[in-house]
């Protein structure tokens, strides 16, 4: 599955890829494939045209014998722009039509197979090679034409054309890392590798040392040996010499190092935002991979977390739902073992005058719709006082206040549930008439079955006692009866709305129980 642009994650006003430069996720290929093209294209212009200004510019300044390096700089300064307009044509041929055309599967809108995304990955490393070659011909050739106008600075010559090539080099290798970015994250898609697909970090950071401070380094020595060996260089020529070539070493270590920075940064940045957002909640969020190495690992390896802790949000969430978010807090909270604890609770049984003849006279789906407006009712109450709907029996729901959340004041939020819901059930849902019990008792709360399949639940005289209650509100105008000892349980104000009517022995019971009525 490819990263949806909305649930992927971005840069602070970088990008999905690590710049805004690389566009959005959903760009169609098309547009893909002309912005590569022009980035590449445009970048290994540029950096060839600032390997020709280094050969030029050190030629002037390295050449011994200023009597006779004037024909050769001149020469040089010639056959430079020459080969560069030559060599950027080629290259742009060779190299960048060449990596697209190795990229045509995302063209075409498929998935890649295993080779065409190795091919694919390894796409910046052939831009490499393209360059390499066209700048190993530019030694040949500049080596040549050294040999034939001066060869006393053949060796000079080869240096600094060899030491252009490898500024070019290593710049085209890390602008095309950076700039198809968008096909590895494409190629990549979807994949879980256990391993780098591409160089490592540790390859990686030793070949940008390498080529960002080993070979320059390496030119600032056979320069100084170079200088020592010949022995006619001025003191003078040799400082503006190495002054010239530790600048470069400068500047193209900088340049190194700051895209190399930004390769190891961009995909660990990714990471990081993601991360802030699953903190707030958003478990659909999804990285695009695009880095072949360890770092794409780790980015691979937040998608793979992401889509688990999403699956277990689902589960929680769904466990919550059939069981109530308290027992669900509370299951994850503590082991899942059979028994209980004897808790005092309050019990709301509230149960549907007439099921019987109303699924008999209309049709399962408007049963269906009307008992799903009935619950939300009862569910929408229950909740606003801290209550748990324990069960749907049917046409009938059980709630409880205080298990497995204790609560102090369990019976009044008890009392005032039930007046809420006898209230809402007969201006919202006048179809559907029901009788509501409500008592207060103590009770074994727990877990009740078998230890591969079991449910929270309350067993005790108070839940047989509000199902009595129930039954006999059906009969009476308010729909709605409790036991006087819930009553009494209750807080004041809450008591004051309630009235004692009768003593009734209940159907199961052996001692009377008082009935009370909300206050007209």
């Amino acid at each position: 599955m490819r990263p949806d642009n909305d649930s992927s994650v971005r840069g602070r006003g970088q990008g999905p890829f690590g710049s805004w430069l690389l566009g959005p996720l959903d760009q169609d290929s098309a547009a893909l494939r002309r912005r590569v093209q022009g980035l590449l294209t445009g970048t290994l212009i540029a950096t060839n045209v600032i390997g020709a200004l280094v050969v030029v510019g050190l030629a002037a300044l390295l050449m011994p014998a200023p009597g006779m390096s004037g024909e050769l700089v001149r020469v040089t300064a010639i056959a430079v722009p020459v080969y560069v307009v030559s060599a950027v044509v080629v290259g742009a041929l060779w190299g960048t039509r060449g990596a697209l055309r190795t990229l045509r599967w995302a063209a075409d809108g498929r998935t890649p197979s295993d080779e065409e995304r190795a091919a694919s990955l390894r796409v910046p490393l052939r831009l490499t090679l393209v360059q390499a070659v066209l700048w190993g011909v530019a030694t040949v050739v500049f080596g040549v034409l050294a040999a034939l106008v001066q060869p006393r600075v053949v060796l000079t010559e080869l240096l600094v054309v060899a030491f252009a090539g490898v500024v070019v080099c290593a710049i085209a290798y890390l602008a095309g890392e950076f700039i198809l970015r968008p096909y590895a994250a494409l190629a990549l898609a979807g994949t879980s590798p256990d391993r780098p697909l591409s160089g490592g970090v540790n390859l990686r950071m030793l070949l940008f040392w390498c080529l960002g401070t080993g070979v320059p380094v390496a030119g600032l020595v056979v320069t100084a040996v170079l200088a020592w060996v010949r022995g006619d260089v001025s003191t003078t020529k040799l400082a503006i010499s190495v002054i010239a070539l530790g600048l470069v070493v400068l500047v193209f270590g900088l340049l190194v190092t700051v895209f190399t920075a930004r390769a190891v940064v961009n995909p660990i940045r990714s990471v990081q935002h993601a991360l802030g957002r699953v903190r707030a909640g958003d478990f659909a969020v999804e990285i695009p991979v695009y880095d072949g190495t360890e770092l794409g690992l780790l980015q691979a390896g937040f998608n793979g977390m992401a889509v688990g802790l999403a699956e277990r949000e689902r589960l929680r969430d769904l466990f919550g739902r059939h069981v109530g978010e308290d027992v669900a807090s509370e299951a994850m909270r503590t082991s899942a073992e059979l028994g209980g604890t004897v808790r005092t609770v309050s019990v709301l049984f509230v149960d549907l005058i007439g099921s019987t003849a109303l699924a008999a006279s209309r049709p399962p789906e408007e049963v269906v719709s009307l008992l799903n407006r009935f619950f939300a009712v009862v569910v929408d109450e229950v909740d606003r006082n801290h209550g748990l709907v324990n069960k749907f029996v049917g046409d009938a729901a059980l709630a409880i206040f205080g298990a497995p959340v204790r609560l102090a004041d369990h019976a009044t939020l008890a009392l005032s549930a039930g007046r809420a819901i006898s209230r809402r059930l007969a201006a919202e849902v006048p179809e559907c008439p029901a009788g509501i019990g409500v008592a207060t008792g103590e009770v074994v709360a727990g877990n009740v079955g078998d230890p591969r399949r079991f449910e929270y639940t309350v067993i005790g005289d108070p839940v047989n006692e509000a199902a009595r209650l129930t039954e006999l509100a059906k009969n009476v105008e308010a729909r709605l009866l409790a036991s006087w000892t819930a009553v009494e349980s209750a807080a004041e104000d809450e008591a004051a709305r309630w009235k004692a009517t009768e003593d009734v022995t209940l159907r199961g019971r052996a001692r009377p129980t008082t009935l009370a009525t909300p206050k007209a």
